[in-house]
């Protein structure tokens, strides 16, 4: 059903941490993913890290999940600004729209409450809620409530490659390395369907053509 394949997040590392799994599941089934991230976060980088870290991270990181570097859109907003420049947003996702025209969207659940993350959430479904399906990954460090409307079971395999692609923010895992957590809630997860392991998502848009 799903062939061109939109994930997004507010800042480099979101993606991998919260739909990594799903990611490596999709690029498996054949289906081409593209990757768009809106803030490499310099001003959250701990002491010792120049700036442009993240963006040398997020090209690993990606690579390790299968995605082409030619998929990559890289966005350089200022962290914890997003509120101010929605419209700014907006018009960049309507670009990607225009070139991917992805049939499937996998981005921040409206339950989130960081504000970068609840911004790129609200935007990603005024820009693709007439020409794509839209899935809201789970997370457990800003959800105060979520929609697990959608199980995505994975195998060992994509959560392997899951946790070698967060392995590639070593400027976040110093800050605080969620690996286990990550790992554990995938188990969690799978078993609620009786699976080995599995990620959860909002669906917040279903397109059937």
């Amino acid at each position: 059903m799903f062939d061109r394949v939109l994930a997004i997040g507010a800042h480099t590392d979101d993606i991998e941490m919260m739909a990594g799994g799903a990611i490596a599941k999709l690029i498996d089934l054949g289906c081409d993913v593209s990757y768009a991230t809106f803030s490499f976060a310099n001003k959250s980088l701990p002491e010792g890290f120049p700036e442009g870290t993240t963006r040398h991270e997020v090209g690993k990181a990606t690579k390790v999940l299968g995605i082409p570097l030619l998929n990559l859109y890289l966005f350089d907003h200022e962290v914890r600004t997003f509120p101010t420049i929605r419209q700014v947003i907006l018009e960049e996702m309507i670009m990607m729209k225009q070139e991917i025209q992805p049939n499937l969207v996998i981005t921040h659940n409206s339950y989130d409450t960081h504000q970068d993350h609840k911004t790129i959430s609200e935007e990603t479904f005024r820009a693709f809620k007439q020409t794509a399906t839209i899935w809201g990954y789970e997370s457990f460090k800003n959800n105060r409530l979520t929609k697990n409307d959608l199980h995505i079971a994975l195998n060992k395999k994509h959560v392997d490659q899951k946790i070698e692609a967060i392995s590639q923010y070593e400027s976040q895992i110093i800050k605080y390395d969620n690996r286990d957590a990550v790992r554990a809630l995938a188990l969690f997860r799978g078993a609620q369907i009786h699976h080995e392991y599995a990620e959860c998502f909002e669906v917040m848009r279903v397109i059937i053509p």
